[in-house]
């Protein structure tokens, strides 16, 4: 990588919720009860003296996928970053307030929003704007277990959450120190890891779970700011002592505190630092539909349902998903249906890119992302930008299980089946255009 400018800054805001708010994740109406560990919204501006992006974490659930444009654009006005460079990713903790609105889960805690949430976007991005300064990179990468494979295979074949020994799961823990290049005074630690957010499971505290203890303990023993953006969190959870994907708040520390330990270990195996290498690739993801299910197998399903009102979580989205049809055809929609698109842009940055994902994407669309990648060090994020339920790649599709379900009933249009590779293959095409122009 040849030595160049790369300017960056970075500031944390406080986005903790008042007790009593109702907590999203399993059912639509948990509330809190105790505050365990404050959440946090982290924003990194980035740039090189001509282009510039601004990449946020925030320890919250699932980001609605309007909601996150109207932060985009909210943040991007604070930075004078254009939106299109802002990355926005949740770091799927379940004991946050409800912001995914998503059929079955609550609807988006407006209060919050207005109240904590955007205020604490506009000084964050604001603030990590203002302190740019010269500044330059290393990076450290370490196989953690802190994640498992979650989709567990009954003695019938059925697949529940829970651990699966022996499915996939990404391992990489990779660690980005970012520097002040005169002072050599840290600016901000990122841990990127894949692991979704439930050890604490169905509790009452307010919390980030296991990868707030795991920041907490590295922004403490480095004396630098430190965030966390989740990877491949689709079939991944927490690799619990209880041989379970959730457990209670202690299972959040004693997971955290392994997760510290693996990101201590990558820091300490960081390469050199060097400046430079800072370029964006924008473009636009097209992913085709499949038509409408044939109108009879929608009604007759319909019908099967005595109580739909009482339905919640994946229930009421495999109902929904029936009644939308079944709508569509009343209103006389064809059944065909335009591709879903949504705007794409990739951030590099030295020797590492950031590639946003609006799914829960599976580990292995991470992995294979990365193994056709020009980048050494090539970070996948979930719940970025936008959410639109689960990815998994298209071999798991037969054992079905509850990603699959989000991934099949999340519209009347489901994406087609080989949704993985249409994006692994649009997004290599981005980064190798980020490649170039570094």
């Amino acid at each position: 990588m040849a030595d160049g400018l790369l300017l960056a800054g970075a500031a944390k805001e406080d986005i903790t919720p008042a007790v009593g708010t109702l907590l999203y994740g399993y059912v639509p109406d948990p509330v809190s009860t105790s505050v365990h560990d404050g959440l946090e919204l982290t924003a990194v501006a980035l740039g090189d003296g001509k282009d510039s992006a601004l990449l946020i974490s925030a320890t919250l659930g699932d980001l609605n996928t309007g909601l996150s444009d109207d932060m985009r654009k909210i943040a991007g006005e604070e930075a004078g970053i254009d939106p299109l460079n802002v990355i926005i990713a949740s770091t799927h903790t379940h004991s946050a307030p409800n912001v995914s609105g998503m059929e079955g889960w609550g609807d988006i805690d407006r209060p919050y929003v207005d109240g904590v949430l955007l205020p604490a976007l506009r000084k964050a991005s604001r603030r990590a704007a203002e302190t740019m300064v010269s500044a330059e990179t290393a990076f450290g990468v370490t196989r953690s277990e802190v994640g498992i494979n979650r989709r567990q295979q009954l003695r019938d074949g059925n697949v529940v959450l829970g651990q699966n020994p022996w499915g996939c799961f990404d391992p990489n823990m990779t660690v980005i120190s970012i520097r002040d290049r005169d002072t050599k005074k840290g600016i901000v630690n990122i841990i990127h890891y894949g692991c979704h957010g439930t050890a604490a499971g169905n509790n009452r505290e307010i919390s980030r779970d296991w990868s707030g203890v795991m920041t907490d303990r590295v922004q403490r023993e480095t004396g630098t700011l430190t965030t966390f953006f989740n990877g491949a969190v689709g079939d991944v959870g927490p690799r619990l002592t209880n041989g379970h994907t959730t457990g209670d708040i202690t299972y959040a520390e004693e997971l955290g505190g392994q997760a510290a330990f693996d990101a201590i270990r990558a820091l300490r195996a960081l390469g050199g630092y060097a400046s430079g290498g800072f370029s964006i690739a924008r473009g636009t993801m097209k992913i085709p539909r499949k038509p409408l299910l044939p109108e009879s197998q929608a009604r007759e399903r319909l019908a099967s349902y005595a109580e739909p009102e009482k339905l919640i979580n994946i229930s009421r989205l495999e109902y929904a998903y029936y009644r939308a049809v079944a709508d569509a055809y009343d209103k006389g929609e064809p059944a065909a249906a335009p591709d879903f698109e949504y705007p794409q842009a990739v951030v590099a940055l030295g020797d590492a890119t950031f590639v946003p994902f609006p799914f829960e994407i599976f580990s292995e669309i991470s992995m294979r992302l990365r193994a056709y990648s020009p980048f050494v060090y090539t970070l996948s994020l979930s719940n970025a930008n936008g959410y639109e339920a689960y990815l998994p790649v298209e071999s798991e599709l037969v054992r079905g299980g509850y990603e699959v379900g989000c991934f099949r009933f999340s519209g009347p249009h489901p994406l087609v089946d080989n949704a993985d590779q249409i994006l692994i293959d649009r997004n290599l095409e981005l980064l190798e255009t980020a490649m170039k122009a570094r």
